[in-house]
């Protein structure tokens, strides 16, 4: 797009981010952004929400980010998490199967569960209510951008009247799918593979008794590959390959669609949302960034369905891309710390990409004789206890990880560079159990064991969180809530190890304290004596002042950044 000249006479408004777009990763890094105290302008293009159950699942870590978005109540009353998910032939016999009312991967949630996409943006949206400095600009498109040093230039144009108004923000990040305006305002291309295969996408909603099939499916029909699964609030989702000459009108008319549908709900009591046809990609942008422009979810990447990955995806690079804004914004952190956003996202998004590709090579086997060999040969292998748990247990999912990054050393190094587990424990003045990350703060923090004498020292994290083992009485650990707070919230948080997950992490790494990110990541791990040397190590992650004077971590004070 060409340069943008602002209109004469009409005032420019001033915006920290400008989010282009507002579907689920636009929404969800608005509040992510919003809960930070950044001045956020979010556009959308459609004037009304498009009310269509696109995204049908999410993960344990994507629940874990609408966590931190503080939405996360709202988001799971409204979602089921299946218990197994079974790969089945074109008979019904299952030759594999994923038990994942048995599979915890340790960060607080369900591994799988299945949500309603025009309930899911409702909530997101509804949640930016809580932000003042949050403003949603709906039936508004990109119409061109500038950069400078200082900032961009962003012309907006009202799509009922062409009427155009100039915004100026500091960053601009582009959420807006797959045909992303954002990306090609930059002229970022694309990479990879579009896959010719069509699919049927058919939602709706059900009565529990009209249902047929009530577990999660892969039918791995050599003749028509189909994916079925109850949804939530009594939805039901059904995908089905499209066969060669098979058009898109055919397949798309109600007596078509019943048929298929037949099998798994009764057709004559199936209520159709949606059905539509679509080919899924592979593909990736050159680059995340471009300049003061960042791509996040479908506008940087797009993969195949099999894991479903693509929207969870995009909610990572929301989770990691905001807070690292807002140190920047707020001075806290040099702007060289974004850098690391696509250095950390783009090597787990491409794995989990091919492990969708490699997924959907079992899941297509498209003749009788390599469909049975497929069967047969991982009923065998999983006759094998270690490789059955492998696939029960969703073991082939990439972990959450970064190989580089904003990490002690700048590298992985054995957990450094992972996502901490999020047990639940036990809070002085609290009732019940909550969830490690509703006491650890918005911002870094250290967590050890409660042993520790003074871990903290001249170096203020957002928050120190001691650990008590499991049995610890909390009547005999300090109230948080218990008297007015430390300036700039409260340093230190005791917390009874409720299910001994802590405690036993720690040892099991030897170390006894543990820096972590904002979004969860380790930082660093640490003996009680290196805690000095790991705040110089964030210091200098975060960006160093020059001629050797302190960095402004150190002159801000990690304690009084935003979302502390």
């Amino acid at each position: 797009m060409g340069s943008v000249q602002p209109p004469d006479r009409q005032a420019v408004q001033e915006v920290d981010v400008a989010v282009i777009g507002c579907g689920p990763v636009g929404a969800l890094t608005a509040n992510l952004l919003g809960a930070r105290g950044v001045r956020t302008l979010v556009v959308e293009r459609s004037a009304t929400a498009h009310g269509q159950p696109r995204a049908f699942s999410c993960d344990d870590e994507a629940m874990r980010i609408y966590q931190q978005a503080g939405l996360l109540d709202e988001i799971r009353d409204a979602t089921v998490a299946p218990p197994l998910v079974e790969y089945v032939n074109g008979a019904g016999r299952v030759f594999a199967r994923m038990a994942l009312s048995e599979t915890d991967f340790g960060y607080g949630h369900a591994p799988l569960r299945f949500f309603d996409q025009p309930r899911l943006e409702h909530t997101l949206r509804t949640g930016l209510d809580r932000f003042p400095h949050v403003q949603l600009a709906l039936g508004t498109e990109l119409a061109g951008l500038t950069q400078d040093e200082d900032g961009v230039t962003v012309l907006l144009s009202d799509v009922a009247t062409g009427q155009r108004r100039t915004v100026r923000a500091r960053y601009v990040l582009g959420c807006d799918g797959a045909r992303s305006a954002t990306r090609a305002a930059v002229r970022i291309p694309l990479s990879g593979a579009s896959y010719a295969e069509p699919w049927l996408a058919v939602s709706g909603d059900v009565p529990p008794d009209a249902v047929r099939v009530g577990d999660t499916r892969f039918v791995c029909d050599w003749r028509r590959p189909a994916f079925v699964s109850p949804g939530a609030a009594g939805s039901y989702r059904m995908e089905f390959m499209l066969r060669p000459g098979e058009t898109e009108d055919e397949m798309q008319r109600p007596e078509t669609v019943a048929a298929l549908v037949s099998p798994y709900v009764d057709p004559d009591r199936f209520t159709v949302t949606r059905a539509v046809v679509y080919t899924f990609h592979h593909l990736i942008a050159r680059r995340w960034r471009e300049g003061r422009v960042f791509l996040l979810g479908d506008a940087a990447h797009q993969m195949p369905p099999f894991m479903g990955q693509g929207l969870c995806s995009g909610l990572r690079d929301a989770a990691n891309l905001s807070w690292k804004l807002s140190l920047v914004l707020s001075g806290v952190a040099d702007a060289a710390v974004l850098d690391t956003y696509e250095i950390e996202r783009r090597p787990h998004t491409v794995e989990m990409a091919r492990t969708s590709v490699r997924l959907g090579h079992v899941f297509l086997a498209r003749n009788r004789v390599t469909a049975g060999m497929r069967d047969a040969a991982l009923r065998a292998v999983q006759t094998i206890p270690r490789v059955r748990r492998f696939v029960e247990r969703f073991e082939f999912k990439p972990v959450p990880a970064y190989r580089r990054g904003l990490m002690a050393g700048g590298r992985r190094a054995g957990v450094v560079g992972t996502m901490f587990p999020q047990p639940r424990v036990l809070v002085p003045g609290a009732p019940g159990e909550r969830l490690l990350d509703e006491v650890l703060g918005d911002g870094f923090a250290v967590l050890g064991r409660a042993g520790v004498d003074n871990p903290l020292g001249a170096w203020r994290p957002a928050r120190f969180v001691a650990v008590h083992p499991s049995g610890t009485s909390l009547a005999d650990l300090p109230d948080p809530l218990a008297g007015p707070p430390a300036p700039g919230g409260p340093d230190r948080v005791d917390v009874v190890d409720a299910e001994g997950v802590l405690g036993g992490w720690l040892r099991r790494h030897g170390a006894d304290l543990v820096v972590l990110r904002p979004d969860r990541f380790v930082f660093a791990m640490v003996a009680s004596g290196g805690i000095e040397q790991a705040g110089r190590d964030l210091s200098a992650a975060l960006g160093a002042a020059p001629h050797g004077g302190r960095s402004r971590a150190d002159t801000a004070g990690l304690a009084a950044a935003p979302g502390s």
